[in-house]
């Protein structure tokens, strides 16, 4: 197999695609471009291509290419422009790559096994190992998001065991000045491990008060969303947390954060927001109507009897959470269907 390209993209509402991210030809690099000519618009062109292998039978070159598009009013004249602009301090890039990743890993799921059907087994091989390198990589960086607390209170009770065995030096030898300096070190070192002890007890204590594909109301912005990923405390960059206005919040970011999708009637340029478990409430039966979003079609099987989403069982995988059956679903079965 010469070359697989895959390329799918979701365009915003003015035709423009404002973000493309590639894997490299010969490793795990993603790239990202964005068009400024997009408006702001947060639609994605995402790009996999170039999983580049050779095999001993003929050459092949498949080309899949999805286009989804959507056409939602969201302009000023049926949308408040002020709360969305709001709303839009909570759109998480890195929420929306996580999505896209996982898209591809699906993706490449079912190239497995259309090669296995059209008896491509060496191509069926090289995929599997470009999937293993790929998956071993997603889940490096999640255990070291869920490790990164835990080690990082580690270092920091050494540092202020340091502290203050040096603090205890500088008194013996009546260096005060020193030791003043180490008084103020130790007690930033204390706040410190508090407060990363208190993240890392949160990861293996977190009870999260929504589930996937639960729909959701946003109680600030007032959008209805669907839950599609979610964190036993907020793992956005400093920066985002600081444009986002986290530390107003009254659990600030030591709480469940949420990655939600954002239904497009109410905000198409919206897509996908990392939301606080305070700022969630679940959405009323009146509210569970029509939900639009380019990404329910690979992310949930469909809708179950309380109109609430089905994730797939690789989504429930991922985020280590029990099917959840809706009264008069207990019959049915998503057993190992794909997306």
């Amino acid at each position: 197999m010469q070359g697989i390209s895959v390329c799918d993209s979701v365009a915003a509402p003015h035709g423009t695609n404002c973000r493309s991210a590639c894997v490299a030809r010969n490793d795990l690099r993603f790239c990202y471009k964005i068009n400024p000519a997009s408006r702001g618009a947060y639609a994605w062109r995402w790009c996999a291509e170039k999983l580049h292998m050779g095999t001993n039978r003929g050459k092949i070159n498949t080309t899949v290419r999805t286009n989804a598009r959507w056409f939602f009013g969201g302009d000023a004249r049926n949308s408040n422009s002020n709360n969305n602009a709001a709303a839009r301090l909570e759109r998480s890039e890195s929420a929306n790559e996580d999505i896209l990743i996982f898209y591809f890993q699906l993706d490449v799921q079912t190239r497995i096994q259309y090669a296995l059907n059209i008896e491509q087994f060496d191509a069926a091989k090289q995929l599997r190992e470009k999937l293993a390198e790929i998956e071993t990589e997603v889940t490096r960086q999640r255990e070291a998001k869920r490790g990164s607390s835990k080690n990082e209170a580690q270092d920091k009770s050494l540092n202020l065991l340091r502290a203050r065995a040096d603090l205890q030096n500088a008194i013996e030898s009546e260096n005060y000045a020193l030791a003043a300096e180490l008084r103020d070190t130790i007690s930033k070192l204390e706040g410190d491990s508090l407060a990363l002890s208190a993240k890392a007890l949160a990861y293996q204590s977190v009870k999260y008060e929504f589930r996937l594909g639960q729909k959701v109301r946003h109680k600030v912005h007032g959008y209805r969303a669907v839950i599609c990923g979610m964190d036993p405390v907020c793992c956005e960059s400093k920066s985002w947390m600081e444009t986002a206005n986290v530390e107003k919040l009254s659990k600030g970011p030591n709480q469940p954060f949420y990655q939600v999708l954002v239904d497009v009637y109410a905000d198409p340029e919206l897509l996908v927001a990392y939301v606080a478990e305070e700022n969630l409430s679940e959405a009323e039966e009146s509210e569970k109507g029509r939900f639009e979003h380019p990404y329910t079609e690979f992310l949930f099987y469909g809708e179950d009897t309380a109109r609430d989403f089905i994730p797939v069982k690789q989504l429930r995988e991922k985020y280590d959470q029990p099917r959840y059956e809706a009264s008069g679903d207990e019959n049915d079965d998503d057993g190992t269907t794909n997306s």
